[in-house]
């Protein structure tokens, strides 16, 4: 295990104590004990981490701050051309990630005639599975198991040809965990889904980084109000991690609800994301 995935799994674990005990108020160094570390360590790889301070991390997780972010979806939520403040730099990448559907014949013969390349790589999140065709990333999911993770690419594409062999396409997805997440470049997804599926996964793409959605407001962007269950389906059968940020959606009431990938890892996304966004909207100058 190296060093950024052990120190992803203590924040993880510091997270659930946090969820867990939040009635009380855990302080730092209870926290910190938690995860076996000094309260001077935790708080130094945990700012690392997350670019903030355990204090203002839990902030940006809490209920209140969620129900916040709701009230203000109106005039953000689908703003494709949202910069978070910035004069003409650092667009968020939702804007460089495309969908392309598979052909019909393609998903009805469970991609008899596709080659599907994966890998896995490491990113601040845990470690990646990641699988690409020739056309795009057509999966790309947390694999705290290698073996599960890989049985249920393959379930979704049972007759492909696979071979493990990272190519640019997986690289430069990974990439976006490792080193430039502001200015990533283009990322293009091939992916099987239903006509209904892709709509709720092209939806969610307009979710900016820092903004959260409910099934609600995704069904009714889709002119199906009465379609939350559908779209909580869809949801929850994204292929593709992070990249179609199904962890954008939560409750109504601002809970935060379940994760394919871990309820712990989805709470981790969002503060990550409200750290990245809020850092670069106070500290740039137009």
């Amino acid at each position: 295990m190296t060093q950024e995935v052990l120190n992803f799994e203590r924040i993880r674990k510091a997270i659930r104590y946090i969820g867990e005990n939040y009635k009380a108020q855990p302080s730092l160094e209870e926290v910190a004990g938690e995860v076996n570390l000094s309260p001077d360590h935790f708080q130094r790889i945990f700012t690392e981490w997350a670019g903030v301070s355990p204090k203002k991390f839990l902030q940006y997780i809490s209920i209140e701050h969620a129900k916040r972010i709701l009230k203000e979806r109106e005039a953000t939520l689908f703003d494709t051309a949202l910069e978070v403040g910035l004069s003409g730099t650092g667009r968020l990448h939702d804007l460089f990630v495309s969908i392309e559907g598979m052909t019909p014949g393609e998903y009805k013969n469970g991609g008899e005639k596709l080659s599907i390349g994966y890998s896995f790589a490491e990113s601040l999140f845990g470690e990646l599975l990641v699988a690409s065709t020739g056309k795009g990333i057509c999966y790309m999911a947390f694999a705290d198991e290698r073996t599960v993770a890989l049985a249920e690419l393959k379930t979704l594409f049972p007759n492909a040809s696979y071979r493990e062999q990272p190519d640019d396409i997986q690289r430069q997805a990974v990439a976006f965990f490792q080193q430039d997440w502001q200015n990533p470049k283009s990322i293009k997804l091939h992916v099987k889904g239903t006509d209904f599926q892709l709509k709720v996964w092209e939806a969610l793409l307009k979710i900016p980084m820092g903004k959260l959605a409910t099934y609600g407001d995704i069904a009714s962007r889709l002119n199906s109000p009465k379609a939350c269950r559908a779209v909580g389906s869809a949801v929850g059968d994204n292929p593709v991690a992070f990249f179609i940020p199904c962890h954008r959606v939560i409750l109504s009431t601002g809970l935060f609800g379940q994760y394919h990938w871990g309820r712990e890892r989805k709470i981790a996304l969002i503060g990550w994301e409200n750290a990245r966004t809020s850092t670069i909207a106070t500290t740039t100058i137009p």
